[in-house]
């Protein structure tokens, strides 16, 4: 964390001389920055890399399930074969019965098992993306900062539209925005954890 805070001492002392003019021009004023949060997960290669291995793990699950359930209709046909109420009907209606269960079981457990590694990413990775914001924040003695969505409206998308009128940030100064800043802390956040790549400028 000693290193984290080095880092982004250096950063925010670089961008102070930027920011601090355009946030409030009053000493006593609020001090006032925006920060896009959706675009970070959207867009850091970090945490673009870890989403793609858990995407990754789904993928090779998805192929081991094809070959699981294969093995179950094969079963099933099998079954189809011996005559209902004989032994080997029974056994192996009994071992369809198995399979189908131990299946299902299995696809539970890997559904659970992503969902948290998913949770995971975004849980982790914003409580560092607030550690940025909060400590930049401070250096800049930057009062509040909000959560906007630089995302266009697209006209022809329904969803897209109602996201647009719904931005609590009708309007910005771009000097305002702490985006690029908080995206360079979270490169060496994740530099430290071991698990991250350096982030394309904004």
């Amino acid at each position: 964390m000693r290193l984290i805070e080095k880092s982004a001492i250096v950063m925010a002392i670089a961008v102070v001389s930027v920011m601090a003019p355009s946030v409030a021009s009053a000493q006593d004023a609020t001090r006032v920055a925006i920060v896009d949060v959706a675009y970070i997960f959207k867009n850091h290669p970090g945490i673009k890399a870890q989403v793609t291995k858990v995407e990754g793990d789904l993928k090779r699950y998805d192929t081991e399930l094809k070959a699981k359930r294969d093995q179950l209709k094969l079963a099933a046909e099998k079954l189809k074969t011996f005559t209902p109420g004989s032994p080997d009907y029974s056994a192996q209606e009994e071992q369809v019965a198995s399979m189908e269960s131990k299946l299902r079981l299995d696809m539970a457990r890997k559904r659970k098992e992503l969902a948290d590694a998913e949770a995971k990413i975004y849980f982790d990775n914003y409580q560092q993306i607030a550690a940025g914001v909060k400590f930049l924040a401070e250096h800049n003695k930057i009062n509040l900062v909000l959560r906007y969505n630089s995302e266009e409206m697209n006209q022809g998308q329904g969803d897209s539209v109602i996201r647009g009128v719904m931005k609590n940030v009708v309007f910005h100064d771009d000097s305002l925005n702490m985006t690029p800043i908080v995206m360079q802390y979270l490169d060496r956040a994740l530099k430290v954890a071991g698990n991250g790549a350096p982030a394309t400028q904004r």
